[in-house]
């Protein structure tokens, strides 16, 4: 048994060639992705220098979205209350208003 100095999966060296056990679109891939990884990187700090020298700009961003939201939130909240409120004077007007010219038809078949 002889000693090795490199691992096999990593590569063969013959007299006369190379042999590497990924391909080219593997290293092509992972080229790709840790490139993509250092730009997301380098967007998340420049960001974050961003806001921190801009923070008052964002502070009032960040207020304007919060009052836009609640703002929503009320609008939303009182449709719902509008909705109940028609539905509760329809239910307690007349129990039969709703059933204008409805007529239910049962027929029942036990003996057959």
């Amino acid at each position: 048994m002889g000693s090795y100095t490199e691992p096999i999966f990593y590569k063969i060296k013959g007299p006369y060639m190379s042999f590497r056990f990924y391909t080219n679109a593997i290293s092509q891939a992972s080229k790709s992705i840790a490139a993509g990884i250092f730009i997301t990187g380098l967007l998340l700090i420049g960001f974050g220098f961003l806001i921190y020298i801009l923070r008052e700009i964002f502070a009032i961003l960040a207020a304007i979205v919060f009052c836009v939201a609640g703002a929503g939130c009320l609008i939303t909240a009182i449709k719902i209350f509008l909705a109940q409120r028609k539905l509760s004077k329809l239910g307690s007007d007349d129990s039969q208003s709703y059933r204008e010219n409805v007529h239910l038809h049962i027929e029942e078949h036990h003996g057959e």
